[in-house]
Order: C-alpha cells, then sequence, then structure tokens
C-alpha cells in the first residue's frame, strides 16, 4: 500500500524572534519527505501603547509578520515547496496583489486561500471596497492575477507560472455556516473556482471525515481531500479546541485525558490516539496526511515515524 503524503502547517516565529526555531521543526520532519510545508498568516492587530506623556495611542501591531519572507527561505534552504497562507481577512486587496507580486518573483507557486480570522479585526479592516469579505473572493482576485490582470485591470507582466492552490474545509460544519449543506455548496463553490484540493479544519473522529468525503462525492466534489490531524498535548485542549476550532472530541479520547494528572501524560494520550487516526485514514486510501504542528511538533515527528 502506498503512503499518503505528508505535510505539515508551522507559523512564522513571533517578530524579534530568530527563524531557526521555525528551521528546527523542519529539522524534525524533514526525513519524512514533505510534499510541501504551510507556513500560517497573521494579520495586524491594533493595541493601545502608553506614550511617554502618558496617554494611550492606537497603534497596529503584527506579531508574526514575515510570511512570504520564511516560504523563501523554506524553499531555498531544504528545497521543500513552500505553501504560504493567503488570507483576505484584514489584508486588503492591495496587500494581497504585491504578495502575489513577490511570490511570482519568488518562484512560490502554491497557495492556500483562507478567509482567515476576523474576530479582532477593526470596522475599517472590514471595508468590502479594500477588504475581501470571504476566500472565494478572495480566490476570484487570484484567478485574475493568474490571467495577468491587476486590481486595477491593467496587464500584469512576467506572470509565468500561473499559481495553483488549494482551500478549507469543514467536516463538522463551519462555525458560520446556517448548515451543512450550505457549507457543501460553498465547498463545491471553491473547486468550481479552481481549488485543486481542500484541506480540512482538523478532527479527532474519523467517522465525521468519512461521512463529510462521502457527502462531498456525492455533491461532485471530486478534488483531494487532505485530512488535518494534531496531536492533542495539553489537560486543558480538552477545552479549549472544540470552543475555537468547533471540533468534536470523541468521549474515548476525553476520557482518556481526563485520567491525566499531568501534560506529559497528555502527550502520550495524544500520539497514540493520532497514530490509530492516522493509520485508520491510510486504510481507506487518504492521498495525503496534513499536520498541524503548533506546540506539537515532536509528537508529530513520533507519529510520522511510526506511519511512514
Amino acid at each position: 500500500m502506498n503512503k499518503p503524503l505528508f505535510s505539515f502547517e508551522i507559523l512564522p516565529p513571533l517578530k524579534g524572534n530568530s527563524v531557526f526555531k521555525v528551521f528546527n521543526i523542519i529539522d524534525k520532519l524533514k526525513d519524512f519527505d514533505p510534499a510541501y510545508i504551510n507556513i500560517t498568516s497573521h494579520h495586524s492587530e491594533y493595541v493601545l501603547k502608553e506614550q511617554p506623556d502618558g496617554l494611550l495611542k492606537r497603534v497596529s501591531t503584527r506579531k508574526r509578520p514575515g510570511t512570504v519572507a520564511i516560504a523563501a527561505a523554506i524553499q531555498n534552504k531544504y528545497g521543500i515547496p513552500a505553501v504560504p497562507h493567503i488570507i483576505c481577512k484584514g489584508f486588503s486587496k492591495e496587500e494581497t496583489e504585491y504578495a502575489l507580486l513577490d511570490l511570482n518573483f519568488l518562484g512560490i507557486s502554491n497557495l492556500l486561500l483562507l478567509r482567515g480570522d476576523c474576530k479582532s479585526l477593526e470596522t475599517v479592516q472590514q471595508d468590502p471596497e479594500l477588504y475581501h469579505e470571504h476566500a472565494t473572493d478572495l480566490q476570484a482576485q487570484v484567478n485574475l492575477f493568474n490571467q495577468g490582470i491587476s486590481l486595477d485591470g491593467t496587464r500584469l507582466e512576467g506572470i509565468e507560472t500561473p499559481f495553483k492552490y488549494g482551500m478549507a474545509c469543514y467536516p463538522e460544519k463551519h462555525e458560520e455556516a446556517p448548515n451543512f449543506d450550505s457549507d457543501l455548496y460553498w465547498a463545491k463553490k471553491k473547486v468550481e473556482g479552481g481549488a485543486s484540493y481542500l484541506v480540512t479544519q482538523m478532527f479527532f473522529d474519523n467517522e465525521k471525515y468519512f461521512r463529510f468525503v462521502e457527502r462531498c462525492r456525492e455533491a461532485g466534489i471530486n478534488v483531494p481531500i487532505i485530512p488535518g490531524i494534531k496531536p492533542i498535548v495539553f489537560r486543558n485542549q480538552l477545552h479549549v479546541l472544540p470552543r475555537v476550532f468547533r471540533c468534536d472530541i470523541p468521549e474515548e479520547m476525553a476520557a482518556e485525558v481526563r485520567k491525566c494528572r499531568t501534560d506529559k501524560e497528555v502527550v502520550e494520550v495524544g500520539v497514540e490516539w493520532t497514530k490509530h487516526q492516522c493509520k485508520e485514514l491510510i486504510e481507506r486510501g487518504v492521498e495525503g496526511l496534513h499536520f498541524y504542528t503548533f506546540m506539537a511538533s515532536e509528537s508529530v515527528r513520533r507519529v510520522a515515524a511510526e506511519i511512514y
């Protein structure tokens, strides 16, 4: 049986931190022959900073800059395809165009297009004249860019390698979707618009993934649907992950986590559960496994060592 493609997602380092923290994660996982590495993107936020006169001033800050630069560094250092996240929330249409230009110059031709988190956005960052509302709107801009058409309608020269891209999907329904059928409708729109694959939000119950894929196929969605996998590593994730990512944790797994007295014990539960998940997914013929490594890169390494 052929092994599925291995890929993983990393975060750019916090502002002021060394890129070697990113390289250390890649060094742990590069021996498993990753097909690509995702690099997340994070919009600016407004914070209040005290001034010398004691007054507070609103200033814009980005905690994790450098998605494009990190992608270039990875491809240059490791020769592994980098897939930067391009998000529409918090990034203007013009900023997106310049990011696409930079990526084109750098020879980075694979993207993951996402809406991004909008909970902390200022009102001005949601102006529909300046910012896209949905990932499918962002997708339309990338499609025009691929045709050599800029935002103002003028021609773009030198777009020799059009971008290929994947987009997100949700086995347990997006938190803002009115119903599951609506979620499927938009997943199909993404594929009809040019997405060459879909990658799922993290999930811990394989049956939900299998049912989701079955419904996608019935709806005519025939691109690869790559499962997104995350090993649990902290006791509080039993409550945090369902709240933040709207994913259920099976009672069998929750019961094992509740038995743990330390996070070290939780790591072992997470590794074993993830191994079980991955082996079952492989048996059912998935084309790839995509791992979310944040705070869990060592767990991902242990899982990959057994299944790859």
